[in-house]
């Protein structure tokens, strides 16, 4: 083994390592892969760029923005909703035709954009015909990626696999050169979870029965409408709803619902207030509690219970110096934000203010406006003067940075600052005592920050938000005397009484309950409901999240999201409409989808006949063919511009872009002829049968860990080594590796269709095994036993 060879399988190393990790976007893992490369001379400049001109990378691109005219002219939802007309009511006829339309769009749209554009069909479907999401929304993420393996243009895998060929000077796979194996594959997959996978998928809705009977009383299965009553029992909304009395002298009378700190102290949703005899149904955060309302609020009661029957803090008399927020290591200092800083308009809660810089805010002083308490949820501007107090190491690095002017404080401002601050003493029975200051939610309930905590008499400056509060200590914060009194006010309430029933008596043609998932390009994973100011913003409730088969229900407004959880929101279906035509979202019912423009559903049709004509007659290469396609459907109006960049999966694009060169570098260092010579030295001697087989099963186990397109880059220089290291032809091989890395059907996390459909089915990572590996031996079977036919060694 060369130095080169071992250099290049270092850098592979690593790459895999981060992927498997996940601490690093694959996009950014593959950007650094590619940068590795060329300063390592690897490869040249020239190549390390090369893939970002390659024609599969075009190809993958052009067919994102061709799947999304589709999409949106409502050519793949009107044969979607022929499902609901042939599919009738008995589960193999729902999984066999919702299979097999799911295939056949695959076939020539991308199959994460007809997973996400079936998924509110079938859902539909399932409330309909009262059946289990769960035995129907796995059946459709492997149908389409199924339908994938029959085209060239279904699947990123096969695109690069041809575009592999054309590299070493061969004949590449045409449009239609998949079918035969693949098509093959695709209905005997079919065949196989209708008859026998369909009955090893959980059946975990028990309420749906209820759905259906709904369905055959003529209910409309509207946006949250009465034909959902299952959702109840699937995110275990059994507590019976409850009402709070506003007391003629509550404090929380003339405050805002969002000021009352229910939602955020105790996990309690106000889903409705009585006023004067007349119910508002899912308030806004803005709307004015008054005196004499009547809140029905959703939870768990015991809850405010607890927190009535022990007390919160008490206001203490407390010397308050200045010293008590610094020590040798924590100073207090003053940083202006500059005009061209990345943070003017945002909040302070957007940007995890102390989690990024590791400095508290104690007072943002505004021209006009004067000094004042932070307020978290108030966007910056160019020009505030924050008042921070932090590490003296922290302080300096914000002093390079170029977003802020960090300077001294004035002394006037200090004792302004020092007015402002006030003592709170944790009594020996309180409700925090023994908690973290993270678990206490003093910040992010009662938007208190703790600057100092006093204890036996010695100051802790700055404490870490896993600090335990405990009893007797002192605590310096810093906010306002209204955040103490909402504190109080929570203490005041009590339960009035049961409600008759759960949340279904809340639901009628104004608001309703439904499920909601992150849609496959959306911005928001890793941001968490409160930092995304959700309600204010969508005027909606999140009831609770569904992530992989567990209901989360406790601090839901803080738990950063995930791409694959399904949220169950309850508010006004127009809110509900409104959400459905956000690109972040998928709602799951048809009913709150944005209209389709189906008078533009001709002109997609004939476009993408225009692009696979051509290439089947031979006249024009794919990835022109591809590009010109896209650019008629933008211009045809078929989805405007903006929508086509949103359509694309940049994430795919890099990855592929990015890697393609860690595929020239192991051709032209000798490192795929080497592993190669391993192949063949391993199994050549059983046959290429084994050969073969070998092969299949190493794409396929790397499909769990590596994303298939990535995968399939390293794979195809190995291939090619190994075919000519035996003597085959290389084709039949090929094949091979463009099917396993499309059957990822094992896991969650091998492909996004798998991760879309988890939160809504309520599945587990042990149901994919369950039903994927025997799908993934059947198209193994399949491919093994053809490919030689159709391709011969």
């Amino acid at each position: 083994m060369t130095f080169q060879i071992a250099l290049v399988f270092a850098i592979l190393l690593v790459c895999l390592i981060l992927f498997i990790g996940g601490w690093i976007r694959i996009d950014l893992v593959a950007l650094l892969v590619l940068a590795g490369l060329a300063i390592s001379g690897l490869v040249t400049p020239r190549e390390a760029l090369s893939g970002f001109s390659n024609p599969a990378v075009i190809t993958v691109w052009a067919m994102f923005i061709l799947s999304g005219g589709l999409t949106r002219t409502g050519v793949a939802g009107m044969l979607g909703e022929q499902v609901v007309r042939v599919a009738g009511r008995g589960e193999f006829r729902l999984v066999l035709v919702i299979m097999l339309t799911s295939a056949f769009l695959s076939a020539f749209m991308n199959n994460v954009g007809v997973a996400a554009l079936m998924l509110p069909v079938v859902m539909d479907i399932s409330r309909s015909t009262g059946t289990s999401p769960s035995r129907l929304l796995m059946p459709l993420a492997y149908a389409s990626l199924l339908g994938g393996l029959t085209t060239l243009i279904g699947t990123p895998p096969n695109i690069l696999v041809a575009e592999a060929l054309s590299d070493e000077g061969l004949r590449p796979f045409g449009l239609f050169d998949y079918t035969p194996v693949g098509g093959v594959a695709m209905v005997a997959g079919i065949a196989f979870m209708a008859l026998i996978g369909r009955r090893l998928l959980p059946a975990r809705d028990p309420a749906m029965a209820s759905g259906a009977a709904a369905a055959a009383a003529g209910a409309d299965v509207g946006v949250g409408g009465p034909a959902a009553p299952d959702l109840e029992e699937l995110y275990d909304l059994h507590e019976e709803l409850f009402t709070i009395p506003v007391g003629p002298g509550s404090q929380l009378a003339g405050r805002r619902l969002a000021e009352s700190r229910l939602g955020a102290a105790l996990d309690l949703n106000v889903v409705a207030i009585i006023r004067d005899g007349q119910t508002r149904f899912a308030p806004g955060s803005d709307e004015v509690l008054m005196s004499g309302d009547r809140l029905l609020v959703q939870g768990r009661s015991e809850r405010l219970a607890e927190f009535r029957g022990r007390r919160g803090l008490e206001v203490a008399e407390d010397d308050l110096a200045m010293e008590r927020l610094t020590s040798a290591d924590v100073e207090v200092a003053e940083a202006r934000l500059a005009p061209g800083s990345p943070l003017v308009g945002r909040a302070l809660r957007q940007i995890d203010f102390r989690e990024r810089f590791g400095v508290n805010v104690l007072a943002i002083e505004r021209e006009g406006a004067g000094d004042s308490a932070p307020r978290p949820d108030v966007p910056l501007h160019a020009g505030d003067r924050l008042l921070i107090q932090g590490p003296s190491a922290r302080v300096e690095a914000l002093r390079a940075d170029p977003g802020f002017e960090v300077s001294a404080v004035e002394q006037e401002r200090l004792y302004r600052l020092a007015q402002r601050l006030f003592a709170v003493r944790v009594p020996p029975d309180s409700v925090l005592a023994g908690k973290s200051l993270a678990e206490s939610r003093l910040g992010g309930a009662f938007g208190l920050s703790v600057l100092s905590i006093v204890r036996e008499g010695e100051v802790l400056p700055m404490p870490e938000p896993g600090e335990e509060v405990k009893a007797r200590d002192t605590l310096i914060v810093s906010g306002r005397p209204e955040d103490m009194e909402a504190m109080e006010s929570l203490r005041e309430l009590e339960v009035e009484r049961a409600g008759a029933g759960g949340m279904e008596a809340l639901r009628s043609e104004r608001v309703g309950l439904v499920e909601a998932v992150l849609s496959p390009r959306t911005t928001l994973a890793g941001s968490s409901l409160r930092q995304l100011h959700f309600r204010e913003k969508y005027g909606l409730t999140v009831l609770g999240i569904m992530r992989q088969g567990e209901v989360l229900r406790t601090g839901v407004p803080d738990i950063p999201l995930r791409f694959g959880d399904a949220l169950l929101l309850y508010g006004p279906t127009e809110k509900l409409r409104l959400l459905g035509a956000e690109p972040d979202f998928i709602v799951l019912t048809r009913a709150a989808q944005e209209a389709p423009r189906a008078a533009k559903a001709p002109v997609a049709v004939a476009l993408m006949a225009l692009v696979i004509v051509p290439v089947l007659l031979g006249w024009i290469p794919i990835y022109i063919s591809a590009v010109a396609g896209a650019s008629l459907m933008v211009l045809a109006g078929c989805l405007t511009m903006e929508e086509a960049y949103r359509d694309i999966e940049w994430p795919a694009v890099f990855l592929i872009a990015g890697m393609l060169p860690l595929g020239i570098a192991l051709d032209q260092t000798g490192a795929a002829a080497w592993v190669a010579e391993w192949v063949v030295a391993s199994a050549g001697r059983f046959g290429p049968i084994a050969v073969m087989a070998g092969l299949f099963a190493l794409t396929s186990a790397g499909t769990q860990i590596i994303p298939t397109a990535a995968l399939v880059v390293l794979m195809a220089p190995i291939v090619l080594n190994t075919a000519a290291g035996i003597g085959i032809s290389p084709y039949p091989l090929m094949m091979t590796v463009a099917m396993a890395a499309s059957a990822s059907f094992g896991s969650p996390v091998s492909h996004p269709a798998n991760v879309l459909v988890m939160g809504p089915g309520g599945y587990r990572f042990t149901d994919y095994l369950r039903v994927g590996l025997p799908l993934t031996f059947v198209v193994f079977v399949v491919v093994v036993l053809l490919t030689p036919i159709f391709w011969p060694f």
